[in-house]
């Protein structure tokens, strides 16, 4: 293998990697907690795009209740879209970035 084609090999992943974390704005997640009281919807950007809580659950009274279902959904929402996103990346790079550093934001952790 010539140095020539090493070049236009990573010139390919490289544009491919920027192509699949463009595509990674599309991709919808979803989490919940509280039996499916507060759902949180993200892309796997690890942008929140809504957030729909059930009337049941809004009791003044149980301000901090509903806060923590609220924080437990989006943070397993965050989890489940920083999974699918390592999954997409890894088709694009065969596995081989390894721990590195991804451009634009996108660090990965286990990749």
């Amino acid at each position: 293998m010539n140095m020539n084609n090493l070049l236009k090999q990573a010139q390919k992943m490289q544009e491919d990697m920027a192509k699949a974390q463009d595509e990674l704005a599309s991709i919808k997640v979803q989490g919940s907690s509280g039996g499916g009281m507060v759902t949180v919807e993200a892309n796997c950007k690890l942008e929140i795009l809504s957030v729909k809580i059930e009337k049941e659950v809004v009791d003044p009274e149980e301000k901090e209740m509903l806060e923590d279902l609220i924080v437990a959904a989006v943070n397993q929402t965050l989890q489940t879209a920083q999974q699918r996103a390592q999954e997409e990346m890894q088709k694009v790079t065969g596995g081989m970035l390894g721990g590195m550093n991804l451009p634009g934001n996108l660090n990965i952790p286990g990749m």
